[in-house]
C-alpha cells in the first residue's frame, strides 16, 4: 500500500539531468530539492494551484476539485470533479500551478476510475501528455498528444494507479525566435516510452493551453508556465505529485540509468 501524503521539505534546487537517477514508477519519492504539489491535502491544493482562466473557463474560485479517500490504497487523493467541465468541456475547469516552470523533472500518479476516463498533464500549460483510458494511438494514453503514440502495454488499466515520470526541456529562443523545440523523455510505470521526443506545437486550440490560439498552436512563446491538469467531466484522480526545477543546458532529457 502507498500512502498519498508526503511531508518533505519544499526546497527548490536547479540541477542538471545528469545528476538524476532513474527512480521511477509508483511510489517514487521526491528527489532532494523537489516541490510536492499534490499530497492528498486541501492545504496543498489551495497553496499550489489555481484555475487556468483561459478562453473556455467556466468555473470560479475556490477550486471545486475534491479531496477524497483513496478507495484503492490508503490516504487521500485529488479528484477532478467540477461540473463546469461536464460533456468534455476542456479548458472550463482546468487547474494550473501558481508557480511557472521552465525545465523540470515531474513525477505524477493517476487513476482513471471508470472506462473512458479522460484528463491530461500539460507541460508548461502547453504540451499535453494524454490520460485517456482505453484509447490507443497518438491521441491515446501516454501520448505526446497528436505527435507520438505510446505503447499501451505499460498501462496498468482502469481502476489502478499509474505513474508518469517526465523530464522536460523547454523550447529555446534567440532574438524572439524558436531555435530548439521542447524535448521530453517519459517513463510510464517505470517503462521508458518516449526518449528525447521533440514537441512541435500546442494542439487543441486556444482553450487547450498557452499559445494554443497563436498561429494555430505553432506560435510558441518564450515564457515559463505552470503545470496544468485537465478536467473533462471524468473521474480521474491524482496523488504523489512532485516537481524539481532543472537547468538543462544541453538538448538532452534522458535520465541517468
Amino acid at each position: 500500500m502507498i500512502a498519498s501524503r508526503y511531508f518533505l521539505p519544499l526546497v527548490l534546487l536547479a540541477t542538471s539531468v545528469a545528476s538524476l537517477q532513474a527512480d521511477t514508477g509508483l511510489g517514487a519519492k521526491p528527489l532532494p530539492g523537489a516541490e510536492v504539489i499534490i499530497d492528498g491535502t486541501k492545504q496543498t491544493l489551495d497553496d499550489k494551484w489555481i484555475y487556468w482562466e483561459g478562453p473556455g473557463f467556466q468555473s470560479a474560485m475556490p477550486i471545486k476539485w475534491k479531496i477524497v479517500d483513496d478507495s484503492i490504497d490508503q490516504g487521500t487523493v485529488l479528484m477532478t470533479d467540477d461540473r463546469a467541465a461536464d460533456n468534455g468541456k476542456y479548458g472550463a475547469a482546468d487547474i494550473v500551478t501558481k508557480k511557472p516552470y521552465r525545465d523540470f523533472r515531474l513525477h505524477i500518479e493517476f487513476v482513471c476510475m471508470k472506462p473512458g476516463g479522460n484528463s491530461g498533464v500539460y507541460l508548461q500549460n502547453r504540451y499535453e501528455i494524454q490520460i485517456k483510458d482505453g484509447d490507443l494511438g497518438a491521441h491515446g494514453m501516454a501520448a505526446v498528444i497528436n505527435e507520438a503514440a505510446a505503447p499501451f502495454d505499460a498501462y496498468n488499466g482502469t481502476g489502478k494507479w499509474n505513474a508518469y515520470d517526465i523530464v522536460f526541456r523547454a523550447a529555446r529562443f534567440a532574438d524572439g525566435k524558436r531555435t530548439e523545440k521542447a524535448l521530453v523523455t517519459i517513463y510510464f510505470n517505470g517503462k521508458k516510452i518516449h526518449s528525447n521526443q521533440p514537441i512541435n506545437q500546442v494542439h487543441g486550440g486556444a482553450r487547450s493551453g498557452v499559445d494554443g490560439g497563436n498561429d494555430g498552436g505553432k506560435g510558441i512563446t518564450d515564457t515559463p508556465q505552470g503545470l496544468k491538469l485537465q478536467c473533462e467531466g471524468h473521474d480521474v484522480r491524482y496523488r504523489n505529485t512532485w516537481i524539481k526545477e532543472l537547468d538543462l543546458k544541453e538538448a538532452e532529457t534522458e535520465l541517468k540509468e
